[in-house]
């Protein structure tokens, strides 16, 4: 290749640290002409460029460079030398000096799809920057767009911050209108995304969409996941690198989002959507564990393509993302960030280490999970508890055993997990949906027999099924049952963070003497419950369900030992993505409701609404699409989550049809924040250029004031509190 690096950055680079990544001056300085004239060629940067992580003295820059003379070109072709020039006017008339300004040269290499981040030091503190990137190619030095960032205000800046968060921006189909609105924002310092920056998937007709030059399409066909989940019901997900990274060249190609990127810096996270749809660890869950989901190459892919992507100031600056690395271990993201005297920032990684799902998705339903004696251990013996068979095989002869599981054995389902306790409810559902010749058991016997729960007293009625596993779980006999899981693996059975991030998040949280105290938490805090046993639905259904058990409801004994101990701190708030709905709450520990903090949920950029994907789940799954109601429950759904007197008394707002972000002001003595909405049918046109975006959207305001855990809510001017006993604004 040839060198066109100015002769004093090449005698005086050596080997520098840039971005994390350790890259060479390289030689052949007498080769090309240095003085040759830059030309503007954002073709060469079809990503444009993207700043992030900034602290009062630095920030990350990044850029991806496509090296060939078709901008088109990414397969492969020569490294690159790019220049970083830094200003500190748009105009780019007056040059900013940095620690080893002199040193400002990276190599874009086909190694990490010529991407190059600069980790620039020694700047000033709450300062706006300039900059741009020059890449020294064959014909040409050619330049990029020109972004803007803006550095963190010194710890001791006593001044508001004021920024944006994020979340959940699927592409197919789909506009960004929501990021045109929040750059009519003004004085944003950054903005946090809190994942799912990508969707992995490509045509998953539960909730993704397609439009022409609106659509994913992977070039590496032999690298692709194709999920089957029925007879002609198919999509295809990433499990290559060349798959994630297309993702992110689709995703950043979008003009509105490169502008937000040009013009603010980004602090992020990712939640599930960057490797897998509702994933823990390396293992993902699109077929409801009838195979095993587990991919570590697949994990290291996705890890790999994030930190490629992402703008992001690792703890080790000199950090380099190394394939061979095993996951968990392979990259940490959880990081802190002061702004000021009144900001910090602590984000966590709640994908990585945290446990499977309590009722796994191949469970098979009839098992006992809590048997009589185990129920009366605790107490008396609950009215719900359905009887049970002690032993499958022992009881009847075992004739109920091998009906059991020759119906199992049809379905392709493992005959072996048949066997112990098992519920009897379950066993009569078998026989009469086989149409077996065999009696059911009687009345007479079933009052004879033991009672306790199975898992298909949770609401789990399929052999594989995310639904009584992941979403629409019964929540008392959830939580009899986590807690004897809890009890049994001394807290294991519920990790979200693992033992080291978990540590380090709760003495960074306690040790902070900012005012504030905003955890970036990917899914959400506030339970979100659903009691239908006043409504007409068929008795089974007449009970308090969780909606939802990937995110913290699922993990119910660990949020209430985390939020015992954040409610000891001065003044935390919670900032959520990932559910695709606007919420404001206080998250309570359970057994004592004054043990609480405040958590403001943001919905989708653009995926689809919380509403929407129930509606969704409804019409596609084989047991709820027969229960008569369901579908009108589904379109109900905002009207039973904040039902007067319901078992959502931490919840004070609730929209479910809506996209749009989040803005917070905080200050020494209170924090605003407001949600800029608009409806979800706006996501299907592009409104970059309209003139009026305000006309669009909608906005709710929000405050919480230093020294107490309290959310007021502005309605037309006068601000009034959420009372969680009365359920009401007072």
């Amino acid at each position: 290749m040839r060198v066109t690096m100015q002769r004093r950055a090449f005698l005086r680079a050596g080997l520098a640290t840039l971005g994390g990544w350790t890259v060479a001056s390289g030689c052949g300085g007498d080769d090309g002409d240095p003085e040759a004239e830059v030309v503007d060629g954002p073709e060469h940067f079809p990503q444009s460029v993207a700043s992030g992580d900034p602290r009062p003295d630095s920030v990350v820059l990044w850029t991806r460079v496509e090296p060939g003379p078709d901008a088109s070109d990414t397969d492969g072709g020569d490294d690159v030398d790019v220049e970083l020039e830094l200003y500190l006017d748009e105009a780019r008339t007056m040059r900013a000096t940095w620690d080893d300004a002199d040193a400002g040269v990276a190599i874009a290499t086909a190694t990490h799809d010529h991407c190059v981040k600069f980790r620039v030091t020694g700047l000033e503190a709450d300062t706006v920057y300039y900059y741009r990137f020059v890449a020294a190619l064959p014909d040409g030095r050619f330049a990029s767009q020109t972004g803007r960032t803006r550095t963190a205000p010194a710890a001791d800046a006593d001044r508001t911050v004021r920024f944006a968060f994020v979340a959940c921006q699927d592409y197919g189909g789909r506009y960004y209108n929501a990021y045109a609105h929040l750059l009519t924002q003004p004085d944003l310092d950054f903005f946090v995304h809190l994942g799912d920056y990508i969707y992995e998937t490509a045509g998953d007709e539960g909730f993704q969409g397609s439009i022409e030059g609106r659509a994913v399409e992977f070039d590496d066909q032999d690298g692709v996941l194709t999920v089957a989940r029925g007879e002609g019901d198919s999509f295809q997900a990433a499990r290559s690198l060349d798959n994630y990274r297309q993702l992110y060249r689709i995703f950043r190609s979008d003009p509105m989002l490169q502008r937000t990127h040009e013009t603010l810096p980004m602090v992020a996270i990712w939640d599930d959507h960057e490797f897998s749809d509702d994933c823990w660890g390396a293992t993902g869950t699109y077929q409801d564990g009838k195979v095993d989901e587990t991919d570590v190459d697949r994990r290291r892919a996705a890890n790999q393509a994030w930190f490629e992507y992402m703008p992001v100031d690792f703890a080790d600056p000199a950090f380099e993302y190394d394939p061979a690395a095993t996951p968990p271990d392979d990259i940490r993201i959880w990081r802190d960030f002061g702004f000021g005297k009144h900001v910090h920032l602590v984000l966590t990684d709640l994908r990585t280490h945290r446990s499977d799902h309590l009722v796994p998705e191949d469970a098979y339903p009839g098992v006992v999970v809590l048997t009589q004696a185990q129920l009366e251990a605790d107490g008396a013996l609950p009215d719900d508890a359905t009887p049970y068979v002690d032993d499958i095989d022992a009881f009847a002869g075992g004739a109920y055993a091998g009906e059991l599981r020759a119906a199992a054995s049809a379905a392709g389902y493992p005959e072996d997990r048949i066997t112990g306790a098992i519920s009897a409810a379950w066993i009569n559902d078998v026989l009469a949906d086989t149409g077996s010749s065999t009696a059911a058991i009687d009345e007479a016997t079933l009052a004879t027999l033991p009672r306790g729960y199975a898992f298909a007293d949770m609401m789990k009625g399929s052999l594989w099924s995310r639904i009584g596993s992941r979403y629409l779980v019964a929540r008392d006999i959830f939580a009899r049952y986590a807690a004897a899981r809890w009890a049994d693996s001394d807290g294991a059975s519920e990790q979200a963070m693992g033992a080291e991030q978990e540590a380090w998040f709760l003495d960074t949280m306690r040790g902070s003497t900012r005012t504030w105290k905003f955890w970036g938490n990917e899914f959400c805090l506030m339970p979100l419950q659903i009691d239908l046993s006043l409504l007409s639905v068929p008795a089974s259904f007449k009970r308090v369900f969780h909606i939802n058990v990937d995110d913290w409801n699922g993990m119910g004994n660990r949020r209430d030992a985390l939020l015992a101990e954040l409610s000891g701190v001065p003044n935390v708030i919670a900032i959520t993505g990932d559910i695709h709905a606007f919420f404001a709450g206080t998250p309570m520990v359970r057994s004592d409701p004054s043990k609480k903090i405040v958590e403001f949920v943001t919905s989708s950029i653009s995926s689809t609404t919380f509403q929407r994907l129930l509606q969704n789940q409804v019409a596609d799954d084989p047991v709820l699409s027969t229960v008569p109601g369901a579908a009108d429950l589904a379109a109900a759904i905002k009207d039973l989550l904040q039902l007067s007197g319901g078992p959502n008394a931490h919840l004070g707002y609730a929209d479910v049809t809506a996209h749009g972000y989040a803005i917070v002001e905080a200050s020494a003595t209170q924090v605003l924040t407001s949600y800029y909405s608009h409806a979800e049918d706006v996501v299907s046109e592009s409104h970059y250029d309209d003139a009026n975006l305000d006309a669009l959207f909608n906005v709710a305001r929000f405050r919480v004031d230093a020294g107490a855990p309290e959310l007021f809510q502005d309605f037309a001017g006068t601000w009034r509190r959420w009372d969680p006993e009365m359920q009401k604004w007072v």
